[in-house]
């Protein structure tokens, strides 16, 4: 099972960005994707998560009504939608996978930078 992002790069403040995360090896029907990020010199951080058995995604508060995960299930794909962003955005980003019930998430990514200048 991996899990690979793709999407980074540099962008002017107020502009949008789109990340994917692609599956493979998902032979399961319960999973959970989530994104996370790392700036320089702060904790990781999760943005969002979106679960084959729940018809909700979570969000960050700092990212609410800016960010939005969604899944392409034939291409075993979920995207991240960036807009509105801010330089505070500025991170490298993950995508990770947990499979079923489990608390931890498993599976990680290599990650993809996003800059974002002012």
């Amino acid at each position: 099972l991996q899990v690979a992002e793709s999407g980074g790069g540099l962008v002017q403040a107020g502009g949008s960005l789109r990340l994917s995360c692609a599956a493979s090896g998902f032979a399961v029907d319960y999973w959970t994707i989530g994104w996370f990020r790392q700036a320089p010199g702060k904790e990781r951080e999760g943005v969002a998560c979106v679960s084959s058995r729940s018809a909700n995604s979570d969000y960050a508060d700092s990212v609410k009504g800016r960010f939005t995960i969604s899944v392409d299930n034939a291409k075993n794909t979920v995207y991240l939608q960036m807009n509105s962003l801010k330089p505070e955005d500025t991170a490298v980003y993950y995508c990770a996978a947990r499979i079923g019930a489990g608390v931890h998430y498993d599976y990680w990514g290599q990650g993809t930078q996003v800059t974002v200048s002012s």
